[in-house]
């Protein structure tokens, strides 16, 4: 007999969770249908409540980058917790932790650990006014660094104006100083700096965007960031929250080779527990209190069980050739999805870098979010089911990146690539 606990879970859910879910985009609202309820997960797979197995490409939306259930993670998560959950008080992992980050990432002489990326990226942008006594920062429309209100917003009405308000709940004033630019835009960056340069606090920026799919930074862009912040004495602070220690061992600074003031790092850090960190050089750092005036503060921060979980991740991926393995499954899944679409006929173009992918249902790659914003949502939501029936589990959104991790064979691989071709074939005409 056929059991639908997903829908029975659902069904409770939405009567105690605002829409059922603890994080909007699992809600399936985007592509329809009922959200999956998972009950374990192993290696390149998670099993649903009806004990049906997919593979798994959201991989927790990146953190997952061994696979679950890593042996040594595993090992060094039971072993802290059996020491205890949480002391309030600080431990010696925390500090190897920390210098394993700092070791890993050249750009950073310090790094304060936090619970969330969200948190992460609103005291580093804290910090980057303190550290500045400047009140403007920069972001870019289709980057999302978390949901702090002055980060909820919206490109304005017109070219370098600031911008409005994009969740109820945030007033205007609290984003009167938030500039929000197009991606890639050279010269919509060019005029905010020549407008606003004296007192901007700082650029903000995914360097590699994860939330409006996958759209890198052209490295013309990224240099152009770097050279005005540095002219006009603002600090660059790169969002690596999504691309830290996911496309390369040194994020996307290291894959586009510009040294960031300040990084938001979280997810793989964590390896899937919640951890996230903020650092920067040691003269901006101590500007945080206790040393200087920018407060910051949080009870589970450096919790031991997460660093115990972070730390044995980041041993793992730092060994040799893990990234030249990763980065060779992951073209290998992304070619094989090209090679299916183009015998369908379906306009379809793909990127990746390192563990992290992206597509696109458009005959080119996009570089910004209004580009971006021309794919078909009707066409995607008709892949992704036809994808989850096959037991491929794709992000419910057509505005998220994927993720391989190590633990993804070429057997997983394959089975993708011909769901895929399976699919393409009943997509509909645009």
């Amino acid at each position: 007999m056929h059991q639908d606990l997903n829908a029975e879970l659902f069904a409770r859910a939405q009567k105690v969770i605002p829409g059922g879910v603890n994080s909007p985009v699992r809600a399936f609202k985007a592509v329809g249908g009922t959200p999956r309820f998972i009950r374990r997960a192993e290696g390149a797979y998670f099993w649903d409540a009806d004990n049906k197995r997919y593979i798994d490409y959201i991989g927790s939306w990146g953190p997952m980058i061994l696979g679950h259930g890593h042996p040594a993670v595993l090992e060094a998560v039971q072993k802290a917790a059996l020491d205890g959950f949480s002391f309030g008080a600080p431990t010696e992992r925390e500090v190897e932790l920390a210098e394993q980050i700092l070791q890993l990432l050249p750009s950073m002489e310090m790094v304060r650990l936090v619970s969330s990326g969200t948190e992460a990226a609103m005291s580093a942008l804290r910090l980057a006014r303190g550290a500045t006594g400047r009140k403007h920062i920069i972001k870019f429309e289709g980057c999302y660094h978390g949901h702090a209100d002055a980060l909820l917003v919206k490109a304005g009405s017109g070219l370098a104006t600031f911008g409005n308000p994009t969740s109820a709940g945030v007033p205007p004033e609290v984003v009167q100083h938030t500039l929000v630019l197009e991606y890639n835009n050279l010269t919509q960056l060019e005029e905010a700096f020549a407008l606003h340069g004296h007192d901007i606090a700082c650029l903000m920026i995914e360097a590699i965007a994860g939330n409006m799919n996958f759209v890198r930074a052209t490295p013309a862009f990224a240099k152009r960031c770097r050279e005005l912040c540095t002219q006009h004495g603002a600090l660059l602070l790169f969002d690596e929250v999504m691309t830290g220690f996911r496309v390369g061992l040194q994020g996307a600074q290291g894959v586009l080779g510009i040294k960031p003031d300040l990084t938001v790092m979280g997810k793989v850090i964590g390896g899937g527990m919640p951890l996230a960190a903020f650092g920067g050089p040691r003269a901006i750092m101590e500007q945080l209190a206790p040393m200087g005036p920018v407060y910051q503060a949080g009870t589970l921060s450096g919790n031991p069980v997460a660093t115990a979980c972070g730390l044995a991740t980041l041993r793992e991926i730092a060994k040799p050739g893990f990234y030249q393995a990763l980065g060779a499954k992951t073209k290998r899944l992304v070619q094989g999805l090209q090679a299916a679409a183009d015998a369908e006929g379906v306009p379809f173009c793909t990127e990746s870098e390192g563990g992290m992918f992206g597509f696109f249902l458009l005959p080119e790659l996009p570089q910004n979010y209004s580009q971006v914003m021309r794919s078909s949502n009707p066409r995607f939501n008709h892949l992704f089911h036809g994808l989850l029936d096959q037991g491929v589990y794709i992000a419910p959104a057509l505005y998220e990146a994927g993720f391989v991790s190590a633990a993804h064979t070429d057997a997983d691989i394959d089975a993708t690539i011909e769901a895929a071709r399976v699919a393409f074939k009943t997509l509909p005409k645009e």
